[in-house]
């Protein structure tokens, strides 16, 4: 299960990244849904929200540590566990990938409701990290009971 998570997710990543970057120049924008939804392509060179810039050794390694905590933790966790580390796992890859070939994380979905709120162009990985993190918590999080899984 882990592995195929992991691969549909680095694959979905992967081609979008590339596809956007060939269709759109740095900077570049095409509306979706006007003043709602666009496709945006981004370098981003920090982290989230594209925080402590141009750190990308830090980046490399925070991501590689990441990486191996998650692979160590797979084995002794439940199923849903597995299901978000999975998750985690395949978007701090695929966000490596961009780090070590590019130098930065490629993004292009925007989503905003002009003029009142921006939220940071993002990609299929952070959002793999995001929904795989959220998951991980309430897992966490939730009162212990007979049907934990």
């Amino acid at each position: 299960m882990v592995v195929l998570i992991v691969a549909l997710i680095l694959v979905s990543d992967r081609l979008t990244k590339v596809f956007f970057s060939q269709i759109l120049p740095a900077g570049g924008s095409i509306p979706v849904i006007k003043g709602l939804f666009h496709l945006t392509l981004v370098h981003n060179r920090g982290a989230a929200f594209g925080m402590f810039k141009n750190q990308t050794p830090l980046f490399i390694l925070t991501s590689v540590v990441a990486v191996l905590f998650i692979l160590l933790h797979l084995k002794k966790s439940t199923l849903l566990e597995k299901f978000a580390l999975s998750l985690i796992l395949a978007g701090a890859v695929g966000n490596l990938i961009d780090r070590v070939l590019y130098g930065c994380v490629i993004d292009f979905i925007d989503i905003h409701i002009e003029p009142y709120f921006y939220w940071p162009v993002f990609n299929v990985a952070d959002s793999a990290i995001t929904v795989g993190a959220c998951m991980l918590g309430w897992l966490l999080l939730r009162p212990a009971g007979p049907n934990r899984q």
